[in-house]
């Protein structure tokens, strides 16, 4: 792991919170770099965590997110750039994963001059990170950091790019859906009739929403942010809306499909759950290693979620040849047979999908990755 002496750990987010001790070497050991970047002319303080470029040059989005330390931000950001090296590995790409943490509130400390100041620090490393949107990013925000950045994808329409990843980020969770629904209830209409809880309809649950309902099925909604629930009621008036996440996970469900932020399954919802298939877009949802052996012994079907949400870098990642929708979407509907291949994995080894997942991801990090070594551009 690289991290460059000439950059300076950015400050905690909130002076008044202590922060718990983290040692980037031990937490981040399967890590090949972390770069901090701090740009005080703009209040930027960034993570930039690369994983495994054995596949190709690591691509990833930005979060923008207000953690409450340093440490936390490392963390998260150490968790989601792993994830990045075992979804692009399991969708069959030629590239590896990192990811970035921008710590700060988006809305109130975003600015263009941050934006490219990100970019300066992402051109610095040469090619071996590429980045893109993520939460509290958007594609006019890569349009900024490319202004000073070759290394920016998700970018939007009118500048050559792919726009809004979120579109085929649902629609692979959709296809990963009726691959687990298929595991648990057998081949046919798996989805039609079937109660889901989304939790979560921001860019990405909005669009799943939409292809459940296309297919028959009754969807129920939370979210914290109140007008992003309006306007699914707005869209689709037939949804129905739970007060809050726990109301949600403590009714009848069928299929609960976590589409906020990362740790949704904990163990009080894994045992209050009723629903036999989980199938979300959110990044990293179990809370801990563990989690999934209780949801295998609790027979609910766990489709896991770097295999399903891989739409988002499948879609941006083919902008990196010149993006072609048809092209990404049909890549993107492959999620469906690779979703199948995990279950059928899990059945014949007797393990849980989220370790037949992992054992698929690092067959071809093995295979393919130690022909190619670390990326140098």
């Amino acid at each position: 792991m690289s991290v460059p002496s000439s950059t300076t750990p950015p400050p905690v987010a909130d002076p008044g919170h202590e922060p718990s001790h983290l040692d980037v070497f031990e937490a981040g050991a399967e890590h090949e770099q972390v770069v901090f970047c701090n740009d005080p002319a703009t209040g930027l303080r960034a993570v930039v965590a690369i994983h495994s470029t054995a596949l190709g040059p690591a691509l990833g989005g930005t979060r923008f997110h207000p953690y409450a330390s340093t440490a936390d931000a490392v963390a998260d950001v150490l968790d989601l750039s792993r994830g990045m090296s075992y979804k692009a590995a399991l969708a069959g790409l030629d590239l590896g994963g990192g990811k970035a943490v921008i710590i700060g509130d988006p809305t109130t400390l975003k600015s263009e001059g941050l934006l490219r100041a990100y970019g300066r620090f992402v051109q610095s490393l040469g090619g071996r990170y590429y980045t893109a949107c993520d939460v509290g990013t958007f594609s006019a925000d890569m349009d900024h950091v490319a202004r000073e950045c070759s290394y920016v994808t998700g970018r939007t329409v009118a500048h050559g790019g792919a726009g809004d990843s979120s579109v085929l980020t649902a629609y692979g969770v959709f296809r990963g859906m009726q691959a687990a629904g298929e595991a648990a209830w057998g081949s046919g209409a798996v989805l039609e009739g079937r109660r889901v809880g989304v939790a979560g309809v921001g860019k990405v649950g909005r669009h799943l929403v939409g292809h459940l309902l296309e297919v028959g099925a009754r969807v129920v909604v939370t979210d914290v942010w109140e007008p992003a629930v309006s306007r699914i009621l707005d869209e689709h008036p037939q949804v129905e809306v739970a007060a809050s996440t726990e109301d949600l996970v403590a009714g009848r469900l069928d299929v609960y499909a976590p589409c906020a932020l990362g740790h949704a399954l904990t163990d009080d919802v894994v045992q209050t759950l009723s629903a036999t298939v989980v199938c979300g877009a959110a990044n990293n949802q179990l809370a801990h290693p563990g989690i999934e052996k209780t949801l295998a012994e609790r027979g609910i079907a766990y489709a896991p979620d770097y295999c399903v949400n891989a739409g988002g870098l499948i879609q941006v990642a083919d902008e990196l040849a010149g993006f072609s929708f048809e092209r990404a979407q049909q890549r993107a509907d492959g999620i469906y047979e690779t979703t199948r291949e995990v279950f059928e994995l899990a059945a014949s080894d007797g393990v849980p999908p989220a370790v037949a997942a992992d054992r698929l991801a690092e067959r071809r990090m093995h295979e393919i990755g130690r022909l190619r070594g670390v990326w140098l551009p």
